[in-house]
Formats: structure tokens, sequence, C-alpha cells
């Protein structure tokens, strides 16, 4: 049997089939089925009747081909589906024509109105008074007659396991949305920082757990591909002297691509705008970070490598022998100049030669 409720709660769309499948079907007050069209999740569906469709037709000439097809498709799904529900519903008896309505017109129906048009079989506010309503009910099942008894019969409740219960939540395209975005930037930051481990660990784990959900969502993959696109192009403006115009066109195509990244017009699996703008406003403060380091980095002072060491001054420490050496920050340095050197005279860096500072004398 099938038991719509809470109160609230609806039997749509494939909900419908089941209500009509079952031996028994019931419902809570204030609760609603119907709408039992078949829909494409990548695509529109078309709720219009087949006169309708016909009038918009000669009105607007005829159509280019690829729609023709897809027309054709839908009619031969809804036609299929009016005819499988119909079955469902002789062999349970239950109302036929108003299931074909649900199926070719969408339309719905309160728990009241299933019950007086003969849709469902019984009303109930909650499973004890369900139970107490089906005692002494006559079914068939499989060809032989059986009298229920239900009243005093134990409930036992069956929780989802953690991995339905798992995938209830990441599957939400909000969550599988934020989850690829971690994924995104920890990979980001361990690449800017190698070593530091955890973001690297907890952006792989979130990656991979998002692409999951992705797959089991109606994906844009154009969509996914500006968001890769948009994040390489601001990881490229850290090493790519762009002076923000990489990372300007990064967070354009992130933004561009949260859009496009859920391919159905369903509004339960839409991302809702102000986590995109969100998530977009991280990207670019990130970014804005990010550029304001490397330009202050690029305006300080070299304090080591080969060019941090031409124009540093030391003074000699030895030159006898036909070799000096002079020390030359705190470091002892094999030196050579075009003129004799002596024991603390100072010299300054005018070249390297390998393991060999190129000195001249510094003339006080």
């Amino acid at each position: 049997m099938s038991f719509v409720a809470p109160n609230g709660a609806r039997a749509a769309s494939a909900g419908t089939y089941i209500l009509y499948a079952s031996h028994i079907a019931a419902m809570a007050p204030a609760t609603n089925l119907g709408a039992a069209t078949p829909v494409a999740i990548g695509g529109q569906a078309e709720t219009e009747s087949p006169a309708r469709k016909a009038e918009k037709g000669d009105a607007a000439g005829k159509d280019a081909q690829p729609q023709s097809i897809m027309t054709t498709m839908m009619r031969k799904q809804t036609n299929d589906a009016a005819a499988y529900i119909r079955g469902l519903a002789q062999l349970r008896g239950r109302n036929a024509e108003w299931a074909e309505q649900a199926v070719r017109e969408a339309v719905s129906l309160s728990a009241q109105e299933a019950l007086k048009l003969k849709v469902v079989d019984l009303i109930a506010s909650d499973v004890p008074q369900l139970l107490k309503q089906l005692d002494g009910r006559k079914l068939s099942v499989s060809g032989v007659e059986r009298r229920l008894a239900t009243a005093g019969a134990e409930i036992v409740e069956y929780q989802p396991d953690w991995r339905t219960r798992l995938l209830v939540v990441i599957t939400d395209p909000s969550v599988a949305y934020l989850l690829l975005m971690i994924g995104f930037y920890g990979l980001i930051f361990e690449f800017y920082s190698p070593g530091m481990v955890a973001p690297g660990v907890v952006g792989g784990i979130c990656l991979l757990l998002g692409l999951f959900a992705l797959q089991l969502l109606p994906v844009n993959y154009a969509g996914l591909a500006l968001l890769g696109l948009g994040v390489a192009l601001m990881v490229a403006e850290h090493f790519v002297p762009g002076f923000g115009i990489l990372g300007m066109g990064g967070i354009t195509a992130v933004a561009i691509g949260s859009v496009m990244l859920i391919d159905t017009d369903a509004p339960a699996y839409r991302i809702p705008w102000q986590l995109i703008a969100g998530v977009t406003a991280i990207s670019a403060a990130f970014l804005f970070v990010v550029l304001h380091f490397a330009l202050r980095s690029r305006r300080q002072p070299l304090v080591s490598g080969r060019e941090e060491m031409i124009n540093a001054t030391g003074e000699v420490l030895d030159a006898g022998g036909g070799e000096a050496y002079a020390r030359i920050h705190g470091e002892t340095w094999k030196v050579r100049a075009k003129v004799p050197l002596g024991p603390g005279q100072k010299v300054r860096v005018v070249g390297i030669d390998g393991l060999v500072l190129a000195v001249e004398p510094v003339i006080s």
C-alpha cells in the first residue's frame, strides 16, 4: 500500500504512478497528488494539450526539424505514460479518466477531492488511524483473497542508512556546488603553499564528493568546464603578470559557469543566485588578496640570490698566495679583482663567476 503523509506532503510525478499501482492508496489531510506528465530532466516539460499545440503550430508556421522530432518524442512518451497509468487504474479499480488527465494535462488533486473521485481509497491523519481503518479490509493478492488484521499491529519504523542520508545531503545542488568550489580552492591553496597538506586533503575529498554528486544531477558540462577554466585563470594570475586581466576573466567564467551548471528548469534543482553571488564575491576577494601580496612582494628589495649580491659590500680577510677572500653578508667568499687587494680593504661586488665574486675596491 501507499500512504501520502504527513500533512503538506505530495505524491507528484512518479509518486502518482506508485499510488495507482498500490493495492491500497491512502492520503493524509492537506496532501495532494498528480502532475504526472513525463518530463526530461535536462529539458522543459510540455504541458499543453495537443489541440493547443496544433493551434500554435498553425499560427507560427512549420517548426524546425529538430523541434519537430522533440515534439514527436514527447507525444510518444506522454501516450505511453497515459496508457500505463490507465492500465494501473483499471487493475486497482480506480478512476482511470482522472489518471489520464494527470499525465496529459498535469492536473493535481487534494486528498478530499481524490477520495471523492475514487482516486484513493481512504484518508487517515496518521499511521495508527490508518491501521484502524485497514483492519478487516479484503484484498486480492496473487489471485488469493486475504483479510487484513491491522488493529493491533506493531509499528516498526525503518530509518534510511547512513549512505542514503549522505547521498540526500550531497546531491542537493547547492551542497554539491559548494563541495566543488571548496575542492577547487583547497587544491589552489595547496599549490600556492606546498606542504600545508590540510588544504590539499580537504580539497581533494570535497572535489571528489562534489563530482560524484554532480553525476547524479542534470549537469551542463559547458558550465562545469567554465568553472574549471575560471579557477585555472585565477591560478595563472598568480604566476603570469597579467595585471588582473586573467583573474577578472576567471571570476567571470566562474560566475557564468555557476549559472549554467544545472541544466534544468525544475525549481528544486536550481542553485540560489544568492549562493552564486556569494561564491563569486569570495573568488574576487581571494583574487585581490593574491594580487595585493604579489605586487607587494615585487616592490620589496631582494634579500637573497644572485641579483642581491651585486653591489653588496664587504671586507677583504686574506689576500696572500695569489688568492683573496672577503667577508660579504657574513659569509666568506673567494674574490677576484683587477687590482691588488689587501686585508681589511673594503670591496664592492660587481659580478659573479660560479663561486668566485668579481669585486672592485671601494674608494672612501
